[in-house]
């Protein structure tokens, strides 16, 4: 099954974007999916500048002058990628949704399935995004609001789940989740309200380092000890690492018995 991007690949993606791309005017910009042929993105966004790259969570955001944003979340499908001019493209042509070019690089978005144009306004109320947590990967991550979300939660819903709701912390996906709970020595499946403040925040301090890091090289792999690791001993304590599905959407949890309290 395919994962969802987290936190740190979008972080990344539009690291790579805002070199190309902030405080440039685009030399073209082109909507080849069918779905954009009304909207005239090209010429709603034709002579303005790329004013600045962000990514909040598992959210991207390309804001142009004029009030003008693209706003974008990945889901299972999507990609952003960055090519230089001549290189061949990650995918299919047929798979862009949006691509933009500045001298001779080509900044591509495939495979949507989230990618709109709204106006900053759109952008400051929309619900979906004025309640998203803080990042976790932002420098001033904000550890009292996190904690203030997490314990406004259900107390008896997994720690691990409860990680994964971008309304208490933005940017935490599967991968992490389990990755986290691993490192911090927390069983993910304990009920968020026996789970102590200092544990909570343990987690989150052990994975602003590696998620950081894979926002600044794009490597997530090195960082894995237990995710997608079923049946394998585990690397701290040598019992056997066990995986099943956890939460509403069942999405699977990795985790270690032996050493997970």
């Amino acid at each position: 099954m395919q994962e969802m991007p987290e936190g740190d690949t979008i972080h990344h993606a539009a690291n790579r974007i805002r070199p190309v791309l902030a405080g440039a005017v685009p030399d073209a910009i082109a909507t080849p999916h069918p779905r954009f042929g009304k909207d005239r993105w090209p010429e709603r966004l034709g002579g303005r500048a790329v004013e600045d790259v962000t990514a909040h969570g598992k959210h991207l955001f390309l804001r142009f002058e004029g009030d003008l944003t693209i706003h974008s979340h990945l889901r299972m499908t999507g990609a952003w990628r960055v090519h230089p001019a001549g290189a061949r493209w990650a995918r299919s042509p047929r798979r862009a949704w949006l691509v933009i070019a500045k001298d001779g690089t080509d900044v591509v978005q495939f495979d949507g399935p989230v990618l709109e144009l709204l106006t900053e306004t759109r952008v400051r109320f929309d619900r979906r995004l004025a309640l998203l947590g803080p990042d976790l990967i932002d420098e001033d991550f904000d550890e009292r609001e996190f904690l203030k979300r997490l314990r406004g939660d259900d107390p008896t819903r997994g720690i691990g789940d409860a990680l994964l709701d971008q309304r208490t912390i933005a940017g935490i996906g599967n991968l992490w989740k389990a990755e986290g709970c691993w490192r911090a020595e927390v069983d993910p499946w304990r009920p968020t309200g026996e789970v102590g403040d200092d544990e909570a925040l343990r987690i989150v301090h052990e994975l602003q380092g590696p998620m950081r890091r894979s926002a600044r090289d794009g490597h997530q792999t090195r960082d894995r000890n237990v995710y997608k690791m079923e049946g394998r001993a585990c690397p701290r304590c040598g019992v056997k690492i066990l995986a099943r599905g956890q939460g509403d959407d069942n999405r699977t949890t990795y985790w270690c018995p032996g050493c997970q309290r």
